[in-house]
């Protein structure tokens, strides 16, 4: 290393740190709203942004979550084939389509080509995966479902330096 290389190395060494600036502690945040529609919540918060409130200063909290399993019907066993066959076919055409790529003389075609193999080779196997499944069930879930979970309730948050500005904004300070 040259003395021109080392002098510059010790004044970039030497030159102070510029502090990292803290976070504000998320914890002691203050509640400006209560809502039980998320869309509610939103609209809030798009209420600050539009009145140029810092809106990343701003959190919506969900409370008291729920498990909702909505049931969207019978499961029979040609609906376990089909669940089967649509969950086996996409892997299936992306592993055809990535070894197709591999191919020297012309890649595309090959990949394609095994693409569609693929897909109906993990449509085949997720068909059976699907009714094997379905038939280890014995008849303890007849049915098939979403699971949904959501709060009950929303609390917008801001932190405490700005609170009153924005309770001011939206028309509930003091």
């Amino acid at each position: 290393m040259t003395d021109q290389r080392r002098a510059a190395h010790r004044v970039a060494d030497a030159a102070p740190m510029e502090p990292v600036p803290a976070q504000p502690d998320r914890r002691a945040r203050r509640t400006i709203a209560t809502t039980t529609d998320y869309a509610e919540a939103e609209r809030i918060v798009d209420q600050l942004s539009d009145r140029g409130f810092p809106v990343e200063r701003v959190a919506i909290v969900g409370h008291d979550l729920q498990v909702v399993e909505q049931v969207v019907g019978r499961m029979t066993w040609g609906r376990a084939a089909l669940n089967g066959a649509l969950s086996g076919a996409l892997p299936g055409a992306l592993v055809g389509w990535i070894f197709g790529l591999f191919s020297w003389v012309d890649p595309l075609i090959a990949a394609l080509r095994l693409a569609l193999y693929g897909l109906v080779i993990g449509a085949v196997l997720g068909a059976i995966a699907g009714l094997v499944l379905y038939g280890l069930q014995r008849g303890r879930r007849d049915f098939a479902s979403v699971p949904l979970m959501r709060p009950t309730r929303y609390e917008v948050v801001v932190d405490p330096e700005v609170a009153d500005q924005a309770l001011r904004l939206l028309g509930t300070g003091r």
